[in-house]
């Protein structure tokens, strides 16, 4: 019994300090049940997330607002827009030097073509594929992230099959004004907790 409440008390504890920028793929406000994480694994995730958000906005506040980061089983993932190389490279090093870190893949972009009417295109697609994915009865949208920078959709999440994982990558493929995609999707049968 202690152990049941010591895991309800970190998961209520982890799920109030969630920030702007950790919201999306099986963050806030989804049912843990949904999730096809170990909740080992979903915890470890989160601890991991929020260390590097931490140790992110002792750096400057900026990031919270201006990058996203999401943890799939010791894999961080990495969007949004910075001023410079520097700072680039600067969240990747820190990602990789969040403790349980597997792998880090940053996709964020520096602001050289940064226009509102590329910002508000942007934003139109992600909406446009987010919308797709909860009516496909064929996908689970709780379990992924889409960020959409300069018209190149990026998606992060996990799919429970093959055929789930072709059907999110088509979806994003009809959307008008794409430019590229770029899918980082785990299968479930890929998750370390869950290999024998």
């Amino acid at each position: 019994m202690k152990k049941i409440a010591s895991i309800l008390f970190i998961l209520l504890a982890l799920s109030g300090c969630v920030g702007v920028s950790s919201q999306g793929v099986l963050g806030t406000g989804v049912n843990i049940f949904l999730d096809p994480r170990t909740l080992g694994t979903q915890i470890d995730d989160s601890i991991m997330q929020k260390s590097f958000l931490i140790r992110v906005s002792q750096i400057d506040k900026k990031y919270v607002l201006s990058v996203s980061s999401k943890v799939v089983d010791g894999h961080i993932y990495l969007t949004g827009t910075v001023d410079s190389v520097d700072e680039k490279i600067l969240l990747t090093k820190i990602a990789w030097k969040t403790e349980g870190a597997r792998s880090v893949k940053n996709n964020i972009k520096v602001k050289d073509k940064f226009s509102l009417k590329n910002s508000a295109k942007d934003l139109l697609i992600t909406s446009q594929l987010k919308v797709a994915l909860l009516s496909n009865k064929k996908v689970s949208m709780a379990n992924y992230q889409i960020n959409t920078v300069n018209q190149i959709v990026f998606i992060f999440g996990i799919a429970k099959s093959d055929s789930e994982k072709r059907e999110v990558i088509n979806e994003a493929k009809i959307i008008p004004d794409v430019k590229n995609i770029d899918a980082s999707i785990f299968l479930v049968s890929e998750l370390s907790k869950n290999k024998k």
